[in-house]
């Protein structure tokens, strides 16, 4: 099936594709469910007969949101580079692992994490907020980094390509908030040509609680298509901005965010060891974090959880934040949480 006809969400065409292709038996039907949630890609649950489970990935041109918003759908194949790089580098049981990666066809098949499980920016969401998951999410993110660094001549060089970050990240998060931010403008831009000139060790680009299933207690990672290697305070800010966005949207767990805020850049820090980078890496990822809070605001990709006040409310903190930037991560959490309980 030519690969400008295949859409995996047409269950039929799917079907097709996968006896055709050998990758199921001529005679067998699997149980086909629509995945949501993500707007990059097309993503199908498929139960087969014999008690496997997979998950399709389809890397769509055009994201799924109001404004355009382009990116080349090859980054598939940056995808299944990252899944098989990554299972080296984490604790066993935290990737999911590869199936197959059709790259003309811009599908990828990996197998789905069993149930019981749960989505951990669903669990947040709802107060569910424990200090193991926490720590676990800072180790996570410190092995990927260590490993990064230890295996940097042979990473570096497979994941050299930036173009997907800045399509995916730079573009639509920093640089577009600064259009539509002038006053961050300077302080988006001169974050983004540090990001550019930094390249330390590998970036997961979408460390996010909402690529995190919790299965058995384990935190498990998934959608790894930005991966690069480059400035790893990118996803130390990017995490940041994730708990610290949901500390302001609820307001009767705020402590237990600005508490995770820090266990997990205590994990992160543990995990990390002694590069010779760790220290700017607190820094620079205070910024990203501040870039990321404003950019998931007023960028290509709003949090849907905040409303248009908690927004406002939101690129003021920010605002005021960059004009004296908080010197520690944990300085940025009280200091975050201070600006939005006083405006």
């Amino acid at each position: 099936m030519a690969n400008e006809s295949l859409d995996i969400e047409d269950f039929a065409a799917l079907l097709q594709y996968l006896r055709e292709s050998g990758r199921i038996g001529a005679e067998e039907t699997p149980m086909f469910t629509r995945l949501t949630g993500g707007v990059s890609n097309r993503a199908i649950l498929v139960e087969r007969e014999n008690g496997k489970a997979w998950v399709l990935k389809q890397a769509l041109p055009r994201l799924r949101v109001s404004v355009e918003w382009l990116s080349d759908p090859r980054r598939i194949e940056r995808e299944a580079a990252g899944i098989r790089e990554l299972a080296k580098l984490v604790p066993p049981g935290s990737i999911t692992p590869l199936i197959f990666l059709d790259a003309p066809c811009f599908v990828l098949a990996m197998e789905a994490v069993p149930q019981p499980h749960q989505n951990w920016k669903t669990m947040l969401l709802a107060g569910d907020v424990r200090t193991s998951h926490v720590e676990q999410f800072g180790n996570l993110l410190g092995c990927i980094h260590r490993g990064g660094w230890e295996h940097r001549t042979k990473l570096a060089q497979e994941f050299e390509d930036r173009s997907f970050f800045k399509s995916l990240r730079l573009d639509p998060y920093y640089q577009y908030a600064a259009g539509q931010q002038p006053a961050a403008a300077e302080f988006l831009n001169r974050l983004i040509d540090r990001t550019v000139k930094t390249r330390h060790t590998l970036v997961h680009g979408d460390f996010s609680p909402k690529n995190v299933l919790v299965y058995n207690d384990q935190l498990i990672l998934l959608d790894h298509e930005v991966i690069h290697f480059g400035q790893g305070a990118f996803d130390i800010g990017f995490a940041m901005a994730h708990l610290l966005s949901k500390g302001h949207h609820l307001t009767t767990h705020r402590s237990a965010f600005v508490h995770a805020a820090n266990d997990f850049y205590r994990s992160y820090r543990e995990s990390l060891g002694d590069v010779p980078w760790k220290q700017e890496a607190e820094k620079d990822g205070v910024s990203h974090a501040l870039g990321c809070l404003l950019a998931r605001c007023v960028g290509r990709s709003p949090l849907e959880y905040l409303d248009k006040f908690e927004k406002d409310r939101q690129v003021r903190a920010v605002l005021k934040l960059i004009q004296h930037q908080p010197d520690s991560v944990a300085s940025l959490a009280d200091e975050f949480i201070a600006a939005i309980e006083g405006g």
